[in-house]
């Protein structure tokens, strides 16, 4: 990548806001996660329980990340995270003032995270509509890495809970969100090419191009694959391996950093030597790593050795991509960031959901991994199939400079 190029191509100030912002956001859209062990203590919750209260953030952010996406074409992407932002601020601070006393009130405040999960339809356009077609892998990367917001809420929120009491983490999250927030305030700026506002109907046309779907399948695993096990990470090596809930979080927090820095990178590569052979890679990786981990290593720090690969696989497979999203849809990119986002966060919350079951039916959680490696291969076998038809098509050489 041309450095300079790269810097002059865009709008550095935003990009780090869009970062920043995005980073915040998913520390807290998967905070459940990490808490899980004490929360799950506390309201004496079931496995089956435990898996529902994690994946539903991950649920509520897949959805709402089609209504975030139409925010953005029709609000722009600054003020649309900014709403977001203040729903998610208010909806800590009541759980910190009120208290979570049951379940119930677990998925409530679950779905108001999910907003935060949603950010990801406006983070990624923000961000995408500076920078040209020879660019996008390494801006949507860089921007994409707030995924490492994940890592945070696994390396911390243990050990304040442990300290503060877990609903006051609510609390405590409220003040790096509000300093960033005053940030994006300040120098977030909208790009001066914002496509003009569309109607609801035009936005959903581009569910009749198959192409649309199939970057929502190849994305629910990629992406579903990282965010359903950064959700569900520290409960597993708990109920697993029998670690305290803050060693816990430190090892779903060294997977979670793995899966996040290579987001950039999986971008640039795929910039590099084309996103369909980058993509293709990542999904066998994947799908090795899973199916490894499913069998039950022997020790912790062995699952963490397997979990580390798996999540590199899946980081560098995101960024892959939304190398190529933008090539196809370049109009559509703000509701298209919003599907294909939406798809990631359903894989995720498969995966969460369906271990905590497997985990209850089964009493083992291969299941639940094995599942989620074979639906690799199916997306390896859908690239396959598609990848001729689109490198001679919008992706010809003599239609765009980025390779495909």
């Amino acid at each position: 990548m041309d450095r300079k190029s790269f810097l002059k191509a865009g709008h550095t100030p935003t990009l780090l806001a869009a970062f920043l912002y995005f980073d915040l956001a998913f520390m807290v859209w998967v905070m459940l996660g990490p808490l899980g062990v004490q929360i799950a203590k506390d309201l004496g919750l079931s496995h089956a329980q435990k898996g529902l209260m994690v994946a539903t953030p991950v649920l509520a952010g897949a959805l709402l990340r089609i209504i975030m996406g139409v925010l953005v074409d029709h609000l722009k992407p600054k003020m649309a995270g900014a709403i977001g932002q203040v729903i998610v601020m208010g909806a800590l601070f009541a759980a910190w003032k009120f208290g979570v006393h049951t379940y119930e009130q677990t998925l409530m405040l679950g779905i108001f995270l999910g907003v935060a999960g949603a950010s990801f339809a406006v983070a990624l356009p923000l961000a995408s509509r500076w920078y040209p077609a020879e660019h996008q892998g390494t801006a949507l990367g860089i921007a994409g890495a707030g995924n490492s917001g994940t890592a945070l809420a696994a390396l911390f929120a243990p050990a304040l809970a442990a300290a503060f009491g877990w609903v006051n983490v609510f609390g405590l999250a409220l003040i790096p969100l509000a300093l960033v927030f005053v940030f994006y305030l300040v120098v977030a700026k909208d790009a001066p090419d914002c496509p003009p506002a569309k109607s609801l109907a035009d936005y959903f046309k581009v569910l009749k191009d198959k192409d649309a779907w199939w970057f929502m399948f190849f994305y629910s695993v990629t992406f579903g694959g990282f965010v359903g096990l950064a959700s569900s990470l520290t409960i597993y090596f708990n109920t697993q391996y029998g670690l305290e809930a803050q060693t816990a979080g430190y090892f779903t927090a060294a997977c979670v950093f793995a899966g996040s820095l290579v987001r950039p990178i999986g971008g640039a590569v795929a910039d590099r030597v084309g996103g369909i052979k980058s993509l293709t890679g990542m999904y066998v990786l994947a799908a090795l790593f899973l199916a490894i981990v499913s069998f039950g290593l022997p020790e912790a720090w062995m699952a963490l050795g397997v979990f580390v690969l798996a999540m590199l696989s899946l980081g560098m497979g995101n960024g892959a991509v939304f190398q190529l999203v933008p090539q196809r849809f370049r109009k559509e990119i703000g509701v298209m960031t919003g599907l294909v986002g939406m798809a990631g966060g359903v894989g995720g919350f498969y995966l969460a959901s369906s271990l905590g079951y497997s985990k209850q039916m089964t009493g083992s959680y291969q299941a639940g991994f094995l599942i989620f490696a074979a639906l690799a291969i199916a997306a390896l076998i859908g690239l396959t199939s598609v990848k001729t038809r689109w490198r001679t098509t919008w992706g010809a050489a003599h239609l765009t400079a980025a390779r495909i």
